[in-house]
C-alpha cells in the first residue's frame, strides 16, 4: 500500500512544488521593477483570479471523486461521462467569466481597499490574464479526471510544463522586454494554453480507446447532468468559503498599508508551499478513497487512510523544522525591499506552527473528496469560514494584523475538528458491510 500511495503522491508533489514557485517568481519579478506597489498589485490581481477560479474548484474536485469511484467499479463509460460533463461545464463557465470581466472588476474594487497605484496595476494584470479562463478551467477537469483514473504522472507533466513555461515567460517578458509588469500576466496566459494542448495530446494518446464511450448529446442531457450538478453545487459552496478566507486574508491585510500587504503576501506564499507538498498525499487519498469505495473494499480503505496520515504527520515535522531554521532566509529570496524583510520578522512564528495543525485538514479534504461527501465538505468549510472572520474581528482591536494570522489558524482548527468527528459517518459508512454468514448450527 505504501508503494501505491507514493506512486500517486510523488508525481503530484513534484508538480505542486512548482506552483508556489511561479507565484514567488511573479512576486520576485515585480519586486525588481523598482516599485513596491507592483508586489501588492500581483497580490491583488492574483486575489481577483482566486475570486473567480477558486469558485470553480469543484470542476477538479467533483470530476476526480466521481471518476475514482467509477474506476473502482470498473465503469469506464461512466468515467468518460464525467469527463464530458466536466469539460462542458468548464467551457460554459469560462465564456461567462469573459463576458462579465468588466463588471466583475468594478464590483471587486468597491470592496478591496488598496492604493490607487496598486489598483491601476492590478487592473492591467487582470484584463490580460482573464483570457486564459478557457484553458485554466479545462485543465481543472483534465487534472481531476487523470487523478480519478489513478494517474498522477500526466497531471505532473502538465503542471510542470505550465509552470516552467510560466516561469520562463514571466521572467523574459517582465524583465527583458518593454512589457514590464504586463509581461508577468501575459506569461501566465501563454503557459495555460500550452498546458491545455499537452493535456489533450496525453489523453488522446493514452486513453483514446475510451472515446468510443463518448456520446456528447447524451451525456449533457439534463437528466444525466443533474446528479453531477447537485454534487458540484455543494462543492461550489466549499470553494466559495475557501475564497472568502484566502481572498479575505489579502483584502484585510491591504488595510494595513502596502508594506504589510507585501509581507502578508509573502508569508501566505510560504505557508502555501507546505500545503502544495501535502496536497500530493491528499490527491493520493482522493484517488484511493474513491477507488476503494467504488470497489467496496473496506480493509484497503482503512489501511490507505492510516498510512496516509502517517506520511502527512512526517511531512508536518519536516516542514516545521525547515521554516524554523530557514524562514527568514526564504523571505529574503522573495524581495529586495529592506522594509518588507524587516516587517516580516514578527510573523515568522506562524510559519513554524501552522504545518502541525494543517496536516489533518488537508488530508481529510482528499479523503472526503474521494468519498464524494460533498455536503460534509460544504458544512465543514462553512464552520471554518465563520471561525476565520469571528476570530479576526474579535481580536483585531487587541492584536492588529496579528489577529489575521490567528484567524487563519482558527479556520484550520475548525476544519480539523469537524472532519475528524464526522469521518466515520461520511466516509467509512459508504462501504456496505458484508452480511455475516450465520454459524452452522450444531447437530444434536
Amino acid at each position: 500500500m505504501n508503494s501505491r500511495i507514493l506512486h500517486l503522491a510523488v508525481p503530484s508533489i513534484l508538480a505542486n512544488i512548482t506552483v508556489p514557485l511561479v507565484g514567488m517568481v511573479d512576486i520576485g519579478v515585480s519586486g525588481r521593477l523598482g516599485n513596491v506597489a507592483a508586489i501588492g498589485a500581483i497580490a491583488v490581481g492574483s486575489m481577483l483570479f482566486d475570486l473567480l477560479y477558486w469558485n470553480f474548484g469543484f470542476l477538479r474536485v467533483g470530476t476526480g471523486g466521481l471518476t475514482a469511484q467509477a474506476y473502482g467499479r470498473k465503469d469506464l463509460p461512466g468515467a468518460m461521462r464525467y469527463f464530458v460533463q466536466g469539460e462542458a461545464t468548464a467551457l460554459l463557465s469560462a465564456s461567462f467569466l469573459i463576458l462579465i470581466q468588466w463588471l466583475f472588476v468594478e464590483a471587486a474594487f468597491l470592496f478591496i481597499d488598496c492604493s490607487a497605484e496598486v489598483q491601476e496595476l492590478a487592473r492591467k494584470y487582470f484584463f490580460i490574464r482573464i483570457w486564459d479562463a478557457p484553458a485554466t478551467l479545462s485543465l481543472m477537469v483534465f487534472k481531476g479526471w487523470f487523478i480519478g483514473m489513478q494517474n498522477t504522472v500526466f497531471p505532473m507533466a502538465v503542471d510542470i510544463t505550465v509552470n516552467v513555461v510560466n516561469l520562463g515567460m514571466s521572467i523574459f517578458l517582465g524583465l527583458h522586454t518593454p512589457l514590464g509588469f504586463a509581461g508577468v500576466a501575459l506569461g501566465t496566459v501563454i503557459a495555460q494554453y500550452t498546458g491545455l494542448i499537452l493535456a489533450s495530446v496525453l489523453m488522446l494518446t493514452h486513453y483514446g480507446r475510451l472515446l468510443r464511450h463518448v456520446n456528447i448529446r447524451q451525456h449533457v442531457k439534463f437528466r444525466y447532468m443533474k446528479s453531477f450538478y447537485v454534487l458540484n453545487a455543494n462543492l461550489f459552496l466549499r470553494s466559495l468559503c475557501f475564497m472568502l478566507i484566502y481572498c479575505g486574508f489579502t483584502s484585510l491585510a491591504a488595510h494595513y498599508g502596502d508594506v504589510q500587504l507585501a509581507v502578508s503576501t509573502i508569508i501566505m506564499k510560504l505557508l502555501m508551499l507546505y500545503s502544495y507538498i501535502l496536497d500530493g498525499f491528499a490527491y493520493a487519498g482522493e484517488a484511493l478513497t474513491g477507488r476503494y469505495i467504488g470497489a467496496q473494499d473496506r480493509p484497503s480503505l482503512n489501511k490507505a487512510v492510516r498510512l496516509l496520515f502517517t506520511w502527512t504527520a512526517g511531512l508536518a515535522v519536516i516542514s516545521t523544522v525547515a521554516y524554523g531554521i530557514g524562514g527568514q532566509w526564504m523571505v529574503s529570496l522573495m524581495t529586495t525591499e529592506a522594509a518588507v524583510t524587516a516587517a516580516s520578522k514578527p510573523y515568522m512564528i506562524w510559519l513554524i506552527i501552522m504545518p502541525s495543525f494543517s496536516c489533518l485538514a488537508f488530508m481529510w479534504d482528499g479523503i472526503f473528496i474521494g468519498a464524494t461527501a460533498a455536503k460534509a465538505i460544504r458544512n465543514g468549510m462553512i464552520w471554518a469560514c465563520a471561525s476565520f472572520y469571528v476570530c479576526y474581528f474579535a481580536f483585531r482591536g487587541l492584536m492588529g494584523i496579528q489577529a489575521l494570522y490567528m484567524a487563519y489558524f482558527a479556520h484550520l482548527i475548525a476544519r480539523d475538528v469537524y472532519m475528524t468527528v464526522t469521518a466515520r459517518r461520511q466516509v467509512f459508512s459508504r462501504i456496505t458491510p458484508e452480511p455475516r454468514t450465520p454459524a452452522p448450527q450444531r447437530q444434536e
